[in-house]
């Protein structure tokens, strides 16, 4: 695992920094897919977690939230207009004939919610903040002592900072309000669901 900064750490992923998964401090944040429990059982042994949180109810975020929470015996947190995506295993998706076919199929093993989130809640140090948009539940996790923004998938940030693909965002427009409230913060360090951690001066803002 790489430390980004006091109490958070990355792990190391396959290819590193496309589907990101974090440790802060005593807490998961995000699964990754199905396919890699293995690896995060493996990178997380000796830890002493207390429980998993996923930033929003898709599979490449929750998808292997049931094993790791079934291995470890912990509580899945989740934010609250998710919650119910999550334990079905169904993904949120956005508008149109073939988003909503997706949206029909279970796509990854889905498992019971312990902990509904809401803005305002507090996560290892973090203050969740309801960002909608991506999904309807979607949450980031902001700690303003330093500055550091987790922000899943309201951002990506793969060949530049950009709005997540429209096929799986379940409003557009809800999204971009969620962008310009993050840029808003000023944060220091953004980690994100998808790409590489992003670092900004004092008075600088995420443009996109």
């Amino acid at each position: 695992m790489l430390e980004l900064a006091p109490g958070v750490r990355q792990l190391a992923g396959f290819p590193r920094n496309k589907i990101n998964v974090y440790v802060v401090e005593d807490v998961l944040v995000d699964a990754g897919t199905v396919a890699a429990r293995r690896r995060i059982l493996r990178e997380t042994r000796g830890l002493n977690l207390r429980a998993t949180v996923v930033t929003h109810a898709h599979p490449d975020h929750f998808g292997s939230s049931r094993a790791v929470c079934t291995k470890l015996d912990l509580p899945l947190w989740a934010g609250a207009l998710d919650a119910s995506s999550v334990e079905s295993g169904k993904a949120v998706t956005g508008p149109g004939r073939l988003s909503r076919l997706l949206g029909k199929y279970k796509m990854a093993p889905g498992h019971r919610v312990d902990r509904l989130l809401k803005e305002g809640d507090e996560v290892a140090g973090f203050t969740v903040l309801d960002v909608p948009g991506h999904t309807p539940g979607h949450i980031a996790l902001w700690r303003e002592a330093d500055r550091v923004l987790i922000c899943g998938d309201v951002f990506f940030n793969l060949r530049r900072l950009a709005q997540p693909p429209g096929i799986l965002t379940w409003s557009q427009e809800r999204n971009r309000e969620s962008m310009r409230r993050l840029s808003d913060l000023r944060p220091r360090l953004v980690l994100f669901g998808h790409g590489k951690p992003a670092t900004y001066g004092p008075s600088d803002r995420m443009a996109f």
